[in-house]
């Protein structure tokens, strides 16, 4: 049977839809106050498939859950993280995606599971800016433009590749910035919130996108292929903010942005923010590590998956128009 952490997520989501259409077995794990909108929207139109569903109520930073959840359990996909921008959420963040991975691979090892697939991000590749073509071979280099998460990420992984060392059977996967139908109001598929309540600024900063069906196709394929001990980058295309929230507003009918930010724009319009938000208790649209790493060019080769899998990837307009199509039914139904 398999184990699914991070159920009622972006990715997680999509891998509970995949391998339960598929006619696999799964146990879900979600916490109690887990959201379930992003799983039912997946599963609205064929609800026959949740009979392979098991939902298990327990959490990556509770070992004992952890324990009861594996019982019976021969492969995990480990998807549960926390993405956050915000420095008063720093903890909760290095908790869920290092403590929780740790945990995972404690309980996994313990267990004798057979197979484990981790689900990180190009952030674990650590943030060096420049015309530098980042692939598998590219590793963490300590760099003041290391977001929180990057860190927490990078850390994450560390704990995966001590588990590999100690017996675990698992592979990574590095998902670039992920498109695809989540919670409108955190992570990646914020991008479509703040397109839609209106975004008139725009960057030329530079990053890699791939589709979150991808990301959950490539994650089967290479468990059923049984690679070990490898990492694998997971990106469509490498391109512009600019162009990636023109498709957006063009995919929702919303008008495009028309301000470029400069550096001295972006270093303001963060410090503006933070004021904005300190007095209206609030949350910033942006924060000085979003702005900074908008501002900052990423590229990141795919090759590697290319060769493994034989995987083409969906293009960024057409994963912005797929993500798209669920923004407006939500909005409609709301």
């Amino acid at each position: 049977m398999i184990l699914l952490t991070g159920g009622t997520g972006l990715v997680g989501s999509q891998l509970l839809f995949d391998l339960a259409s598929s006619g696999k077995k799964v146990r879900a794990i979600r916490r109690k106050e887990s959201q379930m909108n992003v799983v039912d929207g997946l599963f609205s139109a064929f609800p026959e498939y949740k009979k392979n569903i098991e939902w298990f109520e327990g959490d990556v930073l509770d070992q004992f859950s952890l324990e009861e959840a594996m019982e019976g359990i021969d492969t995990i996909y480990h998807a549960a993280a926390f993405i956050s921008f915000y420095p008063s959420e720093r903890s909760k963040m290095m908790k869920i995606n290092v403590e929780g991975v740790a945990n995972m691979v404690n309980v996994a090892l313990k267990k004798n599971i057979k197979r484990f697939c981790h689900i990180s991000s190009t952030a674990s590749l650590g943030r060096v800016s420049g015309d530098e073509l980042l692939d598998e071979n590219s590793w963490w280099k300590t760099s003041k433009y290391n977001s929180n998460y990057a860190i927490s990420k990078y850390g994450g992984e560390r704990e995966v590749w001590r588990g590999i060392e100690e017996g675990l059977n698992a592979f990574i996967i590095n998902p670039s910035i992920i498109i695809g139908p989540g919670n409108w109001k955190s992570g990646s598929t914020q991008m479509f919130s703040q397109v839609w309540k209106g975004l008139p600024f725009y960057t030329e900063g530079v990053a890699g996108f791939v589709d979150v069906r991808d990301v959950s196709h490539s994650a089967i394929a290479l468990m059923e292929k049984g690679v070990s001990n490898e990492r694998y980058i997971l990106n469509s295309e490498n391109v512009t903010y600019r162009y990636v929230f023109d498709c957006i507003a063009e995919s929702l009918g919303k008008k495009k942005a028309y301000i470029k930010v400069t550096p001295f724009l972006s270093a303001i319009g963060w410090r503006l923010e933070k004021i904005k938000s300190l007095l209206t208790n609030s949350r910033p649209m942006i924060t000085k590590e979003t702005a900074h790493s908008g501002m900052m060019q990423f590229h990141y080769s795919n090759e590697k998956i290319k060769k493994e899998i034989g995987i083409e990837f969906i293009s960024v307009e057409e994963s912005v128009k797929n993500a798209a199509s669920y923004f407006l039914k939500d909005i409609t139904h709301n």
